[in-house]
């Protein structure tokens, strides 16, 4: 079984916080995009793997090829996967990926959605996928970065 560490979903994917931050906090040594478009375009990887250590491997790979491969990995691989949405981390629950916790850590506010915390914001869409994963036994939290407390309950929107 792979050995994830944590799934963040955080709609600019890898950055400083993701990068550096969350990798040393949870001593990953793998960052796992899991994002079909990111999957397809290598000027955004290259962008993304530029704020993040020489040390740490990158992956970017659909969400089927995700699910297709995610168990082969090798124990030494410590992972910490990363998606841009709740419904992409759904997919790949109901694909079979052992996730186990999730951490929202920023999802942009556009029109329709609703401002739940300082970087979460949400509409039926995501809140839906937010209720399957919760149904289906994933833990969520919203954080921003590992030293910050949860700062919104998720529990009581869904």
């Amino acid at each position: 079984m792979a050995n994830i560490l944590l799934t963040r979903i955080d709609n600019r994917l890898i950055h400083g916080q993701v990068g550096v931050t969350w990798v040393n906090h949870l001593g990953a040594n793998l960052i796992l995009v899991a994002n079909d478009a990111v999957a397809n375009d290598e000027i955004r990887q290259d962008l993304m793997e530029m704020v993040v250590p020489d040390e740490i491997q990158t992956r970017f790979f659909s969400l089927d090829k995700t699910i297709k491969v995610i168990n082969k990995a090798a124990d030494r691989q410590l992972i910490f996967l990363v998606c841009e949405t709740p419904e992409d981390v759904l997919k790949l629950v109901e694909g079979g990926v052992p996730i186990k916790k999730v951490n929202i850590g920023n999802m942009h506010y556009t029109d329709g959605k609703k401002q739940i915390s300082s970087t979460v914001s949400v509409d039926e869409i995501d809140l839906d996928a937010f209720r399957k994963l919760r149904d289906l036994g994933v833990e969520l939290e919203i954080r921003r970065v590992p030293d910050e407390k949860v700062e919104v309950d998720i529990n009581k929107f869904l």
